[in-house]
Formats: C-alpha cells, sequence, structure tokens
C-alpha cells in the first residue's frame, strides 16, 4: 500500500513538473489554446502502469493542482472536460487491445479538444465556435502522436518496473 501512495505522488509530481515546463517553452504554434500537452505524457503511461481509478484519481488530482497554480477556474473546466473524457476514451481503446499505444494517444488527443469544445460552446451558448473545430481535430491528432511516441518509448523503458 505505502509503494502505491508512493509511485502516485511521483506519477502526480511528475506531472506538475511536465505542466510547469510546458508553461516556460516558449512555443507558439500559431492556435489559440493549443498546446503540445506534456502532461498527458505521465497520464498515458499510468494508463498502462495503474488501475484504471487510479489514473482517473491522477488525472483530477493534476488538472485541479496544475489549474489552481498555473491556470484559472475557466482553464479547470476546460481541462476537467478534456482530461476525462480523452482518458475515458484512451481506457476504451485500451481495453479492446487493438490499438498501438500511439494510436491510443492520438484518440485521447482528439478527444480533449472535443470535450474542451463541448464545454466551449456550452459556456459562450453558441455552436459558431464550432468553426474553429477541424484546426483543434489536427492539433489533437499531432500533439497527440507526439505524446504516444514519448509515452511508447517511455513505457519500453519502465517495462521491467512493477507498480
Amino acid at each position: 500500500m505505502k509503494s502505491r501512495v508512493a509511485y502516485f505522488g511521483v506519477f502526480t509530481a511528475l506531472a506538475l513538473i511536465f505542466s510547469y515546463v510546458e508553461t516556460l517553452i516558449p512555443i507558439n504554434f500559431g492556435i489559440p489554446g493549443v498546446k503540445l500537452g506534456l502532461a498527458n505524457l505521465i497520464i498515458v503511461v499510468a494508463l498502462y502502469k495503474l488501475p484504471l481509478q487510479e489514473v482517473y484519481l491522477l488525472s483530477i488530482v493534476r488538472i485541479l493542482l496544475s489549474g489552481f497554480i498555473f491556470g484559472n477556474y475557466f482553464s479547470i473546466l476546460y481541462s476537467l472536460a478534456g482530461g476525462l473524457l480523452s482518458l475515458s476514451v484512451m481506457a476504451l481503446l485500451k481495453r479492446r487491445n487493438s490499438f498501438s499505444v500511439m494510436g491510443i494517444s492520438v484518440a485521447g488527443g482528439v478527444f480533449h479538444n472535443v470535450g474542451q469544445m463541448t464545454v466551449a460552446m456550452l459556456v459562450v451558448e453558441t455552436f459558431s465556435v464550432a468553426y474553429y473545430f477541424p484546426v483543434l481535430m489536427i492539433a489533437g491528432l499531432v500533439t497527440g502522436l507526439l505524446i504516444g511516441i514519448l509515452s511508447n518509448e517511455m513505457l519500453k523503458r519502465l517495462k521491467n518496473i512493477r507498480f
């Protein structure tokens, strides 16, 4: 039990560190709100190393803490919607055992944006923000693929470590 708590703490700390590092990287994709999502690297790895209920808890804790530290109420709201939908889709695809880590991560990246877009439409009470949807889907594909490649490499190196 103690080791599970310790690993959970390590995963949480790494996700927060990656969230912070991402705020320091002066990469502007030219699309408002689009970022690489380095903290999602930890979520994808945790999906393969921890029980699912702990991964959900990790995702919620990471979103709340990083939102309070680096964001605001709306960033938490958007991140929770995107993060929980993304994790749910990734968990379903992983359960099927017919998708690679990269494929699961790409789906996670796309559905993260779907969740955020849904909340945006509810907040502004109009569907007019949907014009932004194709751009977000492409961004989700690209960032999901990059996170998937990194996650796959991390999982190869963590293969022999039991959590």
